[in-house]
């Protein structure tokens, strides 16, 4: 919200990079072992779960940042790409995401590799759509947002909620 739609596009594209690095590291490296261990895969479901719904309440609690202040430091495109990177590649969520979430459209008795180049493809696509879609609608929302910061961590929240909700019922291994 304080550096602009040109500069998320920049963070988006250091996102969906790590994301490719992800994803290809689950299916062809980490996913393997997974599925050869389904109740390695069930307990990793249950860490997962139970990291979404902490990191839900940690959001709720948190102070919403001052988001009127005129301080903005200056950055380069390479730090932005650098930062997305950086925060998609270390999160915890996105390690638990492609694990859950891949193999179950993937059919390894088949061309395993090219389902998993369209899959990606269509997951970076899909994910950079919604990054600057989100950044296109805080440029948009940022009077409100202001006014009402704690409703974007009540419904951050309340989203990680449902998705730990629905990994827990529907995830079965």
């Amino acid at each position: 919200m304080n550096y602009g739609v040109k500069n998320c596009v920049w963070t988006a594209l250091g996102d969906v990079t790590a994301n490719l690095v992800q994803g290809t590291l689950v299916i062809f490296v980490i996913g393997s072992f997974i599925s050869d261990h389904p109740l390695f895969l069930g307990t990793f479901k249950w860490i997962g779960v139970t990291y979404l719904c902490y990191l839900a309440y940690d959001i709720y609690k948190s102070k919403p940042k001052d988001l009127n202040s005129e301080n903005i430091i200056s950055k380069s495109f390479f730090s932005f790409f650098k930062d997305g990177f950086l925060v998609a590649g270390t999160s915890p969520k996105a390690w638990m995401f492609f694990p859950f979430i891949f193999p179950q459209f993937i059919d390894f008795a088949g061309n395993y590799i090219v389902q998993f180049f369209i899959l990606i493809l269509t997951y970076m696509i899909l994910d950079f759509i919604s990054l600057v879609g989100y950044a296109l609608l805080a440029k948009k929302l940022i009077i409100w947002i202001k006014a009402n910061p704690k409703v974007i961590n009540s419904i951050s929240a309340c989203v990680l909620i449902i998705i730990a909700i629905i990994i827990a019922a529907t995830q079965h291994y």
